[in-house]
């Protein structure tokens, strides 16, 4: 059966800022049992100016004007990004919403217009389904020796990977 509701992929504006926050925290705390607050991620307090700037952004995939997924890129400088933020609340997972495949051919559709080469990202082992996902769709985990010195790590993150572009 196809969901009813309609999904909207949206450039970030800081009225969702509240939205944001409530979609991640819990899935970070609740699901994956990773301690950490908002507090702990100043991107989240700060998105427009952590995210929008270069050739970076930070999208929104909502219903009915509430957020139901997110996607960063953070411009780390010489046509490299990181992919930050990725996440999709629980019932709107999977094959038949398509969030996460929405959000992630947006955020590579801009990249590739504004000429970035790479596309970095770091994720905690814990993540499966997200490891499967980014390999799914074109990147190849690599060692950590592997990012550029301006990637910006997470004291969570283990596994990374890259996408070329």
């Amino acid at each position: 059966m196809m969901p009813t509701e309609i999904v909207m992929i949206q450039r970030y504006r800081s009225d969702y800022q509240p939205g944001v926050v409530q979609l991640i925290l819990p899935i970070q705390n609740q699901e994956f049992g990773i301690a950490i607050t908002a507090e702990q991620q100043p991107d989240l307090s700060d998105i427009d100016n952590f995210y929008q700037q270069g050739n970076g952004d930070f999208w929104l995939a909502t219903i009915d004007d509430r957020v139901v997924g997110c996607i960063g890129l953070k411009d780390i400088g010489e046509r490299q990004t990181a992919l930050r933020k990725m996440f999709v609340a629980a019932p709107y997972r999977g094959r038949e919403w398509g969030v996460a495949p929405a959000l992630l051919n947006t955020l590579l559709m801009h990249a590739r217009h504004h000429g970035v080469e790479d596309i970095f990202l770091g994720t905690t082992a814990k993540f499966l389904a997200a490891h499967r996902f980014y390999e799914k769709n074109g990147f190849s985990e690599i060692p950590p020796a592997a990012l550029p010195a301006s990637f910006p790590l997470m004291a969570v993150d283990t596994r990374f990977y890259r996408f070329s572009l």
